[in-house]
This record gives C-alpha cells, structure tokens and sequence, in this order.
C-alpha cells in the first residue's frame, strides 16, 4: 500500500511539472503582455512594472524562479489584481465554485445513476428510448444554451427563480441544474451500458438460475460493478466543476473562481493563469487518486498495487 501511494505521488509530481512547463513556455509564446492591454505605459514605468513582477529576467530565469517558489508553495501575486497574493484569491473564490460545483455533481449522480438502470432494466422498451433520447439531447446541447433558455423562461418569463448570484437557496436552482445537465445525461448513458455489460455475465446468470430474487441480484452483485466506469468519469469531472464552470458563472454571474481564469487569459495575467493551472492541475490529480481508492471499496477485487 505504501509504494502504490509513493509511487502515484511521484507520477503526480511529475504530471503536476510537466503541465506547469507546457502551460509557462505556451503562455509566454502568445503575443503581447500583462501591461499592454491598458493605456500603453511609458517605457521607464513598463521596465519599472516588468522587474516588480521578474518579467524583466531571460525566460529561463522566470521558469527556475516559478518552480523554486511553487516547491515553497509560493503562486506569487496578481498583475491585475493589484498586487493580490493569487493564493487568497483562489482561497475566497473557489469556496463558491465548489459549493455550486458539489451541488451539481450531487443532483447528476442521484439522477444520472438511477435513470441509466432504469434504462438498462426496461432495454428495448419505451422507457428506455425515452431516457435515450433526453440523455443524448443533454449530451449534444451546449451548457450555456439550457442555461440561457432556463434563465429567459423560468427566470424572466415565469419568475420562479432568480437569475444572478447566489444569494438564497433559490439563486441555486438555476446555475446547478444548467451545470449538472451534461454530466447527468453522460452519467445516465454510462450507467446503462455499463449495466447492460454486467448483467450479461455468466455470474449474474447463475445467480438468477438459484433463484435469487432479481432486486437482490440488481443491488448486491451488479450495480456495485457497474459502477467502476462511472466513478472513472467522477474524478475529472469533480475536478474540473469544483474549479469552475466558466460559462454557467457567468451567465449567471456568480463570483466564483471560473470568472477569474477568464479574465486572467483575457488580460494576460501570466502569474494568475500559471496559478489557477496549477492549482487546477493539483485538484485533478488528487481527484484521480480518490478515484483509485473508491474503485477498491466499490469491486474488492481491485486491489492497490
């Protein structure tokens, strides 16, 4: 157990490092800078504003200097931020994204689950189809289409729901229900096929044939190994909508840590979008380990190696 541990912390590592290269060489390619989006400086303030920030230095020296600060855990300081430590901004930001995020990948597990078995019990049948059909329109249409047609109609139209921020319980309908459409409808559809596979296999077959009861076949034996896709497809996705969903923020606008990574590319933040990279790149990581974890308590027949 120790060695799998130590050795997927090094593979993180390494990931963790080959992302944070890919992401400062790339970045810095790109024309333009952090300081030219604004009322062009003068050139003594420019130099003055690229040496506060080490913008001044070879790349090479930039690349060292990042990764000495990031082993001290050090993301540096927001350009447009006003000098912000980009660490507290995650840290006051990310807390909303999660809390929308978690509510969202609670409401897609709790349907996504149950309507794909569903499906797969009734296959062939209309109910089948019928969840087939819903799950592939919330498969195909973008996230910001439904989350701009709930808003126009619940929200403008009816006005059932509020249509910004997150100040009630009711400002969470909205944005969660817009964000947990797609993983729901991929869940749905994961879980069916997934189910179908188990169920054709000679053990659920020999348990049938002793007579177990189908409810206890269904719960005991499959759903517990139909299950393994799904949470493979839990770790990044948990990862990527506990970060920030960048659309359904801001069609709803919700001040949460999607909105800075856009305004960080927009304005060519390069120490915001290296941190927010990072950090994005950390929490995916953990997540996939996570995942590993939960694939032993899920089939016992995983074991960490």
């Amino acid at each position: 157990m120790f060695s799998y541990f130590a050795k997927r912390i090094a593979y993180a590592l390494a990931t963790i490092w080959i992302i944070i290269t890919v992401t400062f060489f790339l970045m810095n390619l790109v024309p333009g800078g952090p300081f030219l989006s604004e009322k062009a400086p003068s050139p003594e303030i420019l130099k003055a504003m690229e040496a506060k920030y080490g913008l001044d230095k070879p790349l090479a020296v930039q690349y060292k200097n990042y990764l000495a600060n990031i082993a001290k855990g050090d993301l540096g300081y927001a350009i447009k931020a006003k000098g912000q430590r980009i660490t507290d901004i995650i840290a006051d930001k990310f807390p909303v994204s999660a809390k929308l995020g978690g509510l969202a990948i609670l409401t897609a597990v709790v349907i996504g689950i149950p309507l794909g078995s569903l499906a797969a019990l009734k296959r062939g049948r209309l109910l089948d189809k019928t969840i087939m059909v819903l799950t592939t329109a919330g498969v195909s249409i973008p996230a910001f289409v439904i989350a701009t047609a709930l808003m126009i109609y619940l929200g403008v139209y009816v006005k059932i729901f509020p249509t910004y921020g997150l100040k009630t319980p009711l400002h969470y309908v909205l944005p969660v229900f817009s964000l947990a459409i797609y993983p729901m409808a991929y869940i749905a559809r994961l879980m069916r096929s997934s189910l179908l596979d188990v169920l054709g296999q000679d053990y659920i077959r020999t348990a049938r044939a002793k007579g177990v009861s189908g409810i206890f076949v269904l719960f005991k034996h499959a759903l517990r190994n139909a299950l393994v896709p799904v949470i493979t497809y839990l770790g990044p996705l948990t990862a990527g909508i506990l970060t920030g969903s960048f659309v359904i923020e801001k069609v709803f606008t919700i001040p949460g840590l999607g909105g800075e990574f856009i305004s960080s590319i927009t304005s060519r933040d390069y120490p915001m979008i290296m941190g927010l990279t990072v950090f994005y790149a950390s929490l995916l990581v953990i997540m996939n380990l996570v995942v590993d974890i939960l694939y032993c308590i899920v089939d016992p027949r995983i074991k960490l190696k």
